[in-house]
């Protein structure tokens, strides 16, 4: 390539590593190629088989259409999915009320763990049912255990101060 800086050895410019672009003047009387669009076109077509594997294995280069596509349709998932009905994944805050007073948690010795809730808290009415009782005792230690907590079994208890609690034996 010829330079027009007359301070640079044409020689050096032509022998170096870089790869050099014809002039203007040698341009337009070297045979010219083909346009870029006919030999995309000479290339067989992909199948809709072939672009859906190279998306799962994601082969296409940062900045392409399909790479593009790529990330767009992860976004969509992340940013619509939640709002989407009947694909909740139960990652929803607990609806339960604060507690009014704090909940003591003791091992059981490796079979579980023994709750005592205060009895205000536990809203259990007086003459229900066992299995009544057990779900009024589970929705109270809820907030701090967790829905995967089994009700073994219960008692009521006096704590301290006189006041009423349940003392709740469960285990995950």
């Amino acid at each position: 390539m010829p330079s027009s800086n007359p301070a640079v050895d044409d020689s050096v410019v032509a022998n170096s590593a870089l790869p050099t672009l014809p002039s203007p003047a040698t341009a337009s009387s070297a045979p010219s190629k083909a346009p870029a669009a006919s030999q995309s076109a000479t290339q067989p077509r992909r199948t809709f088989k072939q672009v859906l594997l190279s998306y799962f294995y994601w082969t296409y280069s940062r900045g392409s259409f399909h790479y593009d596509v790529m990330v767009t349709l992860i976004l969509l998932f992340i940013f619509v999915t939640p709002h989407i009905h009947g694909w909740s994944f139960g990652d929803t805050p607990s609806t339960a009320a604060a507690l009014a007073h704090p909940i003591q948690i003791v091992s059981d010795g490796g079979r579980g763990m023994i709750l005592t809730v205060e009895a205000s808290d536990a809203n259990v009415p007086a003459g229900i049912s066992d299995a009544a009782v057990k779900r009024a005792l589970r929705k109270a230690i809820e907030p701090v255990t967790g829905d995967a907590v089994f009700v073994e079994k219960w008692q009521t208890v006096t704590d301290a101060q006189g006041n009423a609690a349940w003392k709740v034996w469960a285990h995950r």
